[in-house]
This record gives structure tokens, sequence and C-alpha cells, in this order.
């Protein structure tokens, strides 16, 4: 099998990943997701594609992210590992789309707006 490649987004996070046949590992950024994602639920969060699907252990995947914060990270990660798995096997497809792994999120941070203190908090209002 060719390398496969896809792109997965969260947030202001985006992941490009390269997958391959293999023994199931998985890098980003050079390092050992594990290691890269500290918390158990963000890690399983990564490998939950692979667990729906039965294809824990089959492939190898390099993963390169960039911006956003971890969870948004984990999540771009994990879209791009569902559109690969769809790309390999049109059959997983049903699937991963059950488990709401196929679609993109579209939320993004409110911009802050002018003579406001966020984005919808005001700066405290003083009647005299």
């Amino acid at each position: 099998m060719e390398v496969i490649n896809a792109l997965g987004r969260r947030k202001t996070a985006v992941a490009r990943i390269y997958v391959k046949d293999g023994d199931g590992k998985i890098t980003v950024n050079d390092r050992d997701y594990t290691n890269y994602f500290p918390t158990q639920i963000l890690q399983f969060q990564v490998v939950e594609p692979f667990v729906v699907t039965n294809t824990m252990g089959k492939y190898d995947v390099k993963v390169n992210l960039d911006g956003g914060g971890m969870t948004g990270q984990a999540e771009a990660l994990c879209l791009a590992i569902s559109r690969v798995l769809c790309k390999i096997n049109e059959e997983y497809r049903p699937a991963l789309k059950a488990k709401g792994f196929m679609r993109r999120d579209p939320r993004m941070v409110e911009r802050k707006k002018f003579g406001q203190r966020k984005a919808r908090k005001r700066f405290q209002f003083s009647k005299r």
C-alpha cells in the first residue's frame, strides 16, 4: 500500500497525516502520540477511529500538527484519521459517521468587539 494522506481541522488546529501499512505506530511532530498528548482522554480520542473500525495496529501514522490547543489538535487528528480510513475502505464510513467522526466541527472562537471587554462581556456599566 502506498502512503495515503488527509487533512483534519478543528478550531485553529490543522492535522496533516500520512498513513501506510505498519504495526500501529502513531508519530505526532516526531514524538510518540502518548508522549505528545498528556491525558488518557486525548490519547483515546486519537485512536478511537481505529477502535471503531477494528484496525488498531494495522497502519503507521505520521502526523504534522499545527496551531490550536491540545483538545483542538486531538479532534483535528481524529477527523484526519477517519478520513484516511474511509479512503482505505469505504465500508468503514457508516460506523465512523454514526460516531460523528466524519463531521468537521464548525465552531470557532467569536471575535472580540470594540467597546467591550471580550466577545460578549461588556465593561461594567455605571449609571452615575
